[in-house]
Formats: C-alpha cells, sequence, structure tokens
C-alpha cells in the first residue's frame, strides 16, 4: 500500500471513530436528558450527600468484607444504617468516614430477613456525623431519577445514577433463609461489590432506599446493563428504631406456605381457568394457613420443565386486593399486615371462588 493510500485509509479510520464517539456521546446526553431532572445538578447532589456516607470494613470475616452504610439520625442519636450482609461476623468492625477519619462500631441489631443492621460509632466526635433524610419511598414511581452511592471494589465515595425500573420485587438472599425479601425497589444504576449498604437517593439527596444487591452483565441488545435492588426506605423507617433500640425486628406476618406462581401453560394443562395468583403447594402442619383450612396440592406435575405440586388451592387476593404473584403477596403482607392480624384470603377451589379468614402467625426466627 502506497502513502497516499495508507493516509487515506487512516484518515477513514479517524472519520469513523470520531463518527463513533458523537454517537455514543448523543447517546449519553440523550438518556441523562431523560433521566435527571433538569433541576438537578449532579455535582451538587453528589456535594451534599457525599460526608454521609461511610465505608464499612468487616475484618472477622473468613474474608475481608468491605460494605458501605449512611448517617441516619434517630431522634437525636446518630447511627449508621447498612446492609446485615455487610457485617455478617459482628466483631471486628470499623466505620471510615469521608474524611479518611476511622473508628471501631458496634453492632445494635440486625435483621437478615430485610438485610438490615444498625451500627453505633460512639467513639466518632458529634461532627463526623452528618445525617441524611429517610423518606418514605410509598412515593416512588417507575421512571423516577435515583443516585446510588457507596463504595464500589473499596472506592469510597463513587456515585452512579440510574432510573427506577420496578418496584415491588422481592429478592432472596443465603441469610434470609427461604423467605423473600419484600417490597425490594429495582433500578438501572449499576452497582458492584462494596455499594452495599449505601443509600439509593431521590433528586433532593433523600434516602429511598439501601443498594442490597446487583446483577452484572444482563444484556440488553448485546450490551452490559446494571442492574441494582434495593431495600426500601419504607422497610428502614419500620424497622430501625426497633434495631436501634431492642437489637432485632420480630414483627412479620407469617402464613405457613408454599407456592408457585401460576402461568398460562399451568392453567392449561391442569385444566384451569384462571392464569394468575399463586399455587398453593405445601402447606405447614400446624400453622396459619393449616389451621385456616387452606388445602395443599396433591399431585406432582412437570410444566416447562419444572416439578410443582398441583392440585392444591389457588390464592386470588387477599382482603380484596388482587394478588398476581409472589412478589405482591410477600410486598403485600409487608406493607399492610402484622401478625395476629385476621386477613380474608380469596381462593379458588374445585373451580369454585371461596373466601377464607386466616389469623396470621409469626414467622419462625431463621435456622
Amino acid at each position: 500500500m502506497n502513502s497516499s493510500s495508507k493516509l487515506s485509509s487512516l484518515q477513514k479510520q479517524v472519520t469513523d471513530l470520531q463518527n463513533q464517539i458523537a454517537g455514543l456521546s448523543a447517546n449519553s446526553s440523550g438518556s441523562l436528558t431523560q433521566a435527571v431532572p433538569e433541576n438537578v445538578s449532579l455535582s451538587a447532589l453528589y456535594d451534599e450527600v457525599k460526608d454521609s456516607v461511610v465505608v464499612i470494613t468487616d475484618t472477622q470475616s473468613s474474608s475481608l468484607v468491605e460494605g458501605s452504610g449512611f448517617i441516619d439520625n434517630l431522634n437525636g442519636r446518630m447511627v449508621v444504617v447498612t446492609n446485615n450482609h455487610v457485617i455478617a461476623s459482628g466483631t471486628g468492625i470499623s466505620v471510615t468516614f469521608s474524611n479518611g477519619d476511622g473508628y471501631s462500631a458496634t453492632v445494635l441489631g440486625a435483621d437478615p430477613y430485610a438485610d438490615l443492621a444498625v451500627l453505633s460509632v460512639s467513639s466518632a466526635p458529634s461532627g463526623e456525623f452528618q445525617p441524611l433524610q429517610v423518606v418514605g419511598s410509598s412515593t416512588l414511581s417507575v421512571g423516577d431519577f435515583v443516585a446510588a452511592v457507596g463504595s464500589p471494589f473499596g472506592l469510597a465515595g463513587s456515585m452512579t445514577t440510574g432510573i427506577v425500573s420496578a418496584l415491588g420485587r422481592t429478592i432472596t438472599e443465603t441469610s434470609s433463609g427461604n423467605y423473600p425479601i419484600a417490597d425490594v425497589i429495582q433500578f438501572s444504576a449499576p452497582i458492584n461489590p462494596g455499594n452495599s449498604g449505601g443509600p439509593l437517593l431521590n433528586s433532593a439527596g433523600q434516602v429511598v432506599g439501601i443498594n442490597t444487591a446487583g446483577i452484572q452483565n444482563s444484556q440488553n441488545g448485546g450490551t452490559a446493563q446494571g442492574l441494582g435492588f434495593a431495600i426500601s426506605s419504607t422497610t428502614i423507617l419500620r424497622e430501625v428504631n426497633s434495631l436501634a433500640n431492642s437489637g432485632s425486628y420480630t414483627s412479620y406476618p407469617y402464613m405457613g406456605v408454599g407456592v408457585a406462581d401460576m402461568s398460562y401453560d399451568i392453567a392449561a394443562q391442569e385444566g384451569l381457568k384462571v392464569t394468575y395468583g399463586l399455587l398453593v403447594e405445601q402447606v405447614v402442619s400446624g400453622g396459619p394457613a393449616d389451621k385456616a383450612g387452606l388445602k395443599a396440592g396433591t399431585t406432582q406435575a412437570t410444566i416447562d420443565g419444572t416439578q410443582i405440586m398441583v392440585g392444591g388451592d389457588i390464592i386470588t387476593a387477599i382482603n380484596g386486593t388482587r394478588i398476581v404473584n409472589q412478589d405482591e403477596l410477600s410486598t403485600y403482607l409487608a406493607e399492610h399486615t402484622l401478625p395476629n392480624q385476621t386477613i380474608n384470603v380469596t381462593i379458588i377451589r374445585n373451580g369454585q371462588t371461596m373466601t377464607i379468614p386466616l389469623v396470621l402467625g409469626t414467622r419462625p426466627a431463621p435456622s
């Protein structure tokens, strides 16, 4: 290839690269325009909250665990709120503030069922504490702007932004046993190891959730996109005082059933007319559902490659509220019920719709 051809080829490569960069910039600008409210400055938001987010280190676990947390003011008592899994050992925990000052911390209380923990940093002077405001997440809508602040891979004070992509999700973690963590916020801001325990913020810099899990390399058109989950601030507000004052939270309602989401395929194979709700596969002997008379599945079937127990009741509503799947059941129970409360469970049994009163129990302690 002669010099003129080489130059032409290089110019074409430069032009192609410039076009790609321009396209990426346009896409990025478009995404930001849609996600960030016009009156919000990301740099100002970050400056407002950065001194309220801390790095948490647990040196007594089998391996070094690092996570994040944020300062909360409980009626004048300054505490650090984080994830339960960040302080797994319960000892050897330290908290480092944004200015680099570090102090030992003690666990006031923890709840594996919600992956929440509250810490005391009593040796730190009062000037270290810059609390954030926690507001209820019930006002959130899909599409709302959110920002996640934390310490991914130990990189303190990192912020990512995105939107709320779903509400009322459930997730499971090893510490919560087989029980789902309910009322979880799904959002598009990418989070990584170390972000856990950091705050999820709205455009006003208020806490609407606590980052707990992320899924990396989820595919969307061949491009890796981060997918994050956060425990809702409604859950935080419900539990934080109990965790700080008594060390635990025990007011979880309990039905005592094992269920599977209904679907069109299940309905078609079993000759059922309802395609939504929860198929009762198991009923815990002596539990609330058993005492109320709910019926479990009787026959094992393979549907879409999954084995389920069919023939039991199908739960379609609680207190008149339509229940489509397990996410909705868990979220409804968490937000609207307490142990010893009587709920009206609408079921379909043998093709007939009926409503059964059920007195909720208290969820057993984690094993």
